[in-house]
């Protein structure tokens, strides 16, 4: 009996685990986006540039500022220095993007 709770337990505290999220904010390159630049007036050409010259892209979510790297970049590329809405399953501190809206 006890390990049947344990079970249910298990399955309901993992449940939400996988599923895909819609995050609200913006495409930056990671070092504008880690410095808290990723929002700020006139980066989009900032970021485009510096995500040309190599530096990986991340997701900045406008609600608390958290950043985001993401698991599939090419999926993200064409929206560079936008806001967006994404949907995709965030893996602590990563995003495999399933399709960006803006």
């Amino acid at each position: 009996m006890k390990r049947l709770l344990v079970l249910v337990a298990v399955m309901v505290m993992t449940a939400g685990i996988g599923a895909a999220a819609d995050l609200v904010g913006y495409l930056a390159d990671e070092k504008c986006a880690a410095a808290g630049k990723a929002n700020a007036a006139g980066h989009a050409g900032c970021a485009q540039g510096c995500v040309k010259g190599g530096q990986p892209i991340a997701f900045v979510q406008e609600s608390d500022g958290k950043v985001y790297k993401i698991a599939n970049q090419d999926s993200v590329t064409a929206h560079v220095g936008h806001k967006v809405t994404i949907t995709g399953k965030v893996d602590g501190n990563s995003i495999q993007v399933e399709s960006v809206k803006m």
